[in-house]
This record gives C-alpha cells, structure tokens and sequence, in this order.
C-alpha cells in the first residue's frame, strides 16, 4: 500500500513539475514575444545633479536602468547631469519644450510658474518622506500635481526622497533670528521665501555651484541635502557651522517630469514599467539616503565640522512665517488654496496617527537609550 501511494505521490510531483516547466516555458516565450513586437524607443533624460552626487543623481540612473531591463533594452533612457543639456533649473523648460522626452528634477525650483508646485517636492514644517509618500500615492497628492503640471504638457511621478534634510552650512553661528538678517543664502522653495522674511538675502543656484560661491564668500550660508551629498560636495571645507534640523524639508520628494506627447505615444506597457520603475528610485534613494547618512555626519564631525542646532526661537518664527505665507498665497490663488487646503487636511490627520504610533515609539526609544 505505501510503495503503491509513494508511486502515486511521485507521479503527480513529476507531473505538476512538468506542468509548471511548461507554465515557465510558455511564459518566457510570451513575454519575449510580447516584447520584440513592442518598439525600440530610446528617450534622452536631463536632470537637476551633478553625476558625482551617486544618490541622488543615482535616482535617475536607476530609473533608467530599470526601465531598460524590464523591456529587455528596447525602452531605453539616456541620463544627462546637469549641465551637459541645460543647467540644474531649466529641466522643466526642457521636458516642456520637448527638447528632451523626460527630466528628474525636484518640483519646487519651478514655484515661479506656480508657487504650488512646491508641495511635490516638500514645503516648510511639511511632511515627512513617509507622510509625502501617503500624500502623494494615497492621499490625492499626485493628482492634484498632475493636475497643475497639465498646465506645462508635462507628466510627473515621484523618483526619489532625501528623507529629513540638515539645516545648513553656515559661516558664523546662528543663535537668534535677528542673527538670519542681511545672511546670503542658497537656498530655494518656499523655504527660501520664509527665509527672505526673515531678513535672508536668498539666492537660488544649482547644487554644483555651491561650495565655490560659499567658498568665495558669494553667499554666507547654503543648504543642499544632508552629510552625504555636503560632504561629497565638500561643503565642510567652506563653512564650518552645520546646522538642523532642515525644517524646510522635512521629506524632500523627487520626480521625473516626462513631456506629455512623449508620454501618450508609449505602448500602455512601457508606461506602466515606466511608473513601475520611478517608484522604485523613489523607495531605494531614501533607504539609501538613510543607510549613508549617520555615517558621513559622524566623518565630518570628526573633521572639524561643528554641528548645531537651530533655537527654538528661530523655529519658532520660521513656522509662523511660513503658515502665514502659505494662507496668504492661498488667499491670493485659487489653485494654491485648493492644493493647500488639501494638503494641510491630509497633514492633520496623518500627523495626529503618527503621534500615536512613530514618535509615541521613536520617544521611549530616545528617552532609554539616553
């Protein structure tokens, strides 16, 4: 009897093998037949980084690279540093334009178009990289930025986060906020328009501009990202103050900004691997971000860099400041006031969720490793 059914079982292992061998079999033959009637597209990518910044310049490589192997190299797209097809700040212009079918850029440098589209990147006392996250994929974020991006014949999606920022290089100690008047600083978004109501001189300049201009004494301050990036920058040998936390982002979302007419000629597809891919670099830049950066902090202060933080009172009026702006400009504008009064909804309740289960833990965790 057990020789009879050990016969049985070993039959229906042989054949249920052969059947998923057949399965296997068929499907790589119809997903290679499926992709050699799709077409060769080859599409060229400007960004907003310089190449020697792996992370986040590595948004877009990554982004391309998947692409590229999940249609086997027909979709195929070209990253350019900044630079090499127009400077960090004219990405949109281009992807608009049509000159390049796709760039990776960050939302707030273009706030003079439309002082909305900060809120996909990230705005002062905003959302953290999780909570933008929930905005943008599950709270009506992305189609609100879809939305005005329609304006521009451009498609965005996300593609990266830096996660909560550093506040700064400075060149003397900040300790109030009178201290901030008259300051040169690069910095851009509505971060730089609380700042400018603070007294700050601000300057928007791309990221590999910025330790020559600070070296030069072109500006007294500059923020960029965190100690990952500023050291690879080498923004510890121009300033010696760092400062946090980076209040004016708290989740720094990036994106690739794709022409729609380049977009709409896609095989359905490549847009779907396309959107596939872009959350990917959006997932893996913060954890990446968030496995160098503890480390590179730890490299600069052992270098010399003095680390600071900013005071409650320069918190404190940076916050009302930057409140105050934003229910200005929404009674100024009716497609900031409704993207606003959707985000600050959303910011509530998830900040009211997170208190009970992130900082309720992240708070016992503080208090009994100190």
């Amino acid at each position: 009897m057990k020789r009879r059914q050990l016969i049985k079982n070993s039959a229906i292992a042989l054949g249920s093998t052969s059947a998923l061998a057949a399965c296997s079999q068929a499907t790589n033959s119809s997903s290679n037949t499926d992709t050699s009637t799709l077409p060769q597209v080859r599409w060229r990518m400007a960004t907003s980084w310089p190449n020697s910044l792996d992370t986040i310049y590595g948004g877009a490589t990554r982004l391309a690279d998947r692409v590229s192997a999940m249609t086997n190299g027909r979709f195929t797209i070209e990253p350019y540093a900044a630079g090499e097809i127009v400077p960090a700040l004219q990405v949109l212009d281009t992807v608009q334009a049509g000159t390049v079918e796709c760039g990776h850029s960050a939302s707030y440098y273009y706030i003079g178009k439309n002082p909305a589209l900060a809120f996909g990147t990230t705005v002062p006392f905003g959302l953290t990289a999780q909570q933008q996250n929930a905005w943008l994929y599950h709270g009506g974020g992305l189609e609100a930025m879809q939305k005005l991006y329609a304006d521009f014949n451009v498609i965005n999606f996300p593609a990266g986060n830096t996660g909560a920022q550093m506040g700064g290089w400075f060149n003397k100690e900040i300790k109030t906020a009178s201290d901030l008047n008259g300051l040169k600083m690069r910095i851009p978004g509505l971060g730089g328009k609380v700042m400018s109501r603070l007294g700050v001189n601000v300057q928007v300049i791309g990221g590999g501009e910025i330790f020559l201009a600070l070296e030069r004494g072109v500006i007294d301050a500059a923020e960029f990202v965190g100690p990952y990036d500023d050291e690879k920058l080498g923004l510890q040998k121009a300033a010696p103050f760092y400062y946090y936390p980076g209040w004016w982002e708290p989740g720094a979302m990036l994106e690739v900004q794709v022409n729609r007419s380049a977009w709409d000629q896609l095989p359905k597809e490549y847009q779907e691997i396309f959107k596939t891919a872009a959350m990917e670099s959006n997932l893996n830049m913060l954890a990446k971000y968030d496995a160098l950066n503890g480390a590179a902090l730890q490299r600069l202060i052992q270098g010399g860099t003095k680390l600071r933080t900013y005071s409650p009172e320069i918190m404190q009026a940076a916050q009302k400041a930057a409140f105050e702006l934003y229910e200005e400009n929404a009674s100024q504008d009716a497609t900031f006031k409704e993207v606003y009064e959707q985000w600050k909804q959303f910011r509530d309740q998830v900040s009211q969720w997170n208190q009970v289960n992130e900082l309720s833990f992240a708070r016992f965790i503080n208090e009994s490793s100190g």
